[in-house]
């Protein structure tokens, strides 16, 4: 059997790959058992060449004239993402954002578990959120070394973003996810992927207005 290869893989692929990956669980739950590579790159929205391009990174995985099986490629990128194994995760601010993020019952179908929710106001420590009681940031260092968790999630003010990833780094977790809008800067061995709601807005406004643009040429 041909072994996956994570090492190797680009950054870019991983992300795309975890599409699929999501792609693929619908097209299971819905009692598909195989997968064109056209319907499967159409359902990530890509190209079936680079659709092609990024599962080779796993080895042969299709059948000429038959397509993927999806059980067994879902399998197969489970297991090179990892989502196979189950991650322990804390996210520190419970505001409008994080409230959402910690109810989200989604991660857990991926392989994530919130083990601790935190923020400093005490009118948000004791709710219940999605089966946790907010705790207070006093409680976090003992969360992350109990469950070792090793990602965690900062939905606070941008003011306290940094000060929040430097403690979660300092109790050990190494893979933040910062929906701050501010860069936050980490040592050495902790990675950190932004995401701003706001930037991507306007990213979409900005194609929605090409898109504007171009038909109106086309009519002109």
């Amino acid at each position: 059997m041909i072994q996956p290869r994570p090492r190797t893989i680009p950054e870019a692929t991983v992300g795309r790959l975890a599409v699929y990956l999501r792609v693929l669980t619908g097209l299971a739950d819905g009692g598909r058992t195989t997968v064109s590579s056209g319907e499967l790159a159409s359902a990530a929205g890509v190209n079936p060449a680079g659709l092609r391009k990024d599962l080779s990174h796993l080895g042969s995985c299709g059948v000429r004239g038959v397509g993927y099986e999806v059980t067994a490629l879902r399998e197969r990128i489970a297991r090179v993402l990892g989502a196979e194994r189950s991650r322990a995760c804390v996210l520190v601010g419970i505001g409008n954002l994080g409230t959402a993020l910690a109810d989200y019952a989604g991660f857990g179908s991926r392989g994530f578990r919130f083990v601790g929710l935190f923020d400093a106001a005490p009118s948000q420590v004791g709710q219940e959120i999605g089966g946790l009681t907010v705790q207070h940031m006093s409680e976090l260092e003992a969360t992350v070394a109990e469950h070792e968790a090793t990602i965690g999630v900062i939905a606070t003010p941008a003011e306290v973003a940094q000060s929040v990833c430097d403690r979660l780094a300092a109790a050990g977790i190494r893979s933040i996810l910062n929906f701050a809008p501010v860069t936050l800067t980490a040592p050495v061995g902790v990675d950190v992927r932004p995401v701003d709601l706001s930037v991507e807005l306007q990213v979409l406004a900005f194609l929605g207005q090409q898109r504007t643009a171009r038909a109106a040429e086309v009519t002109a």
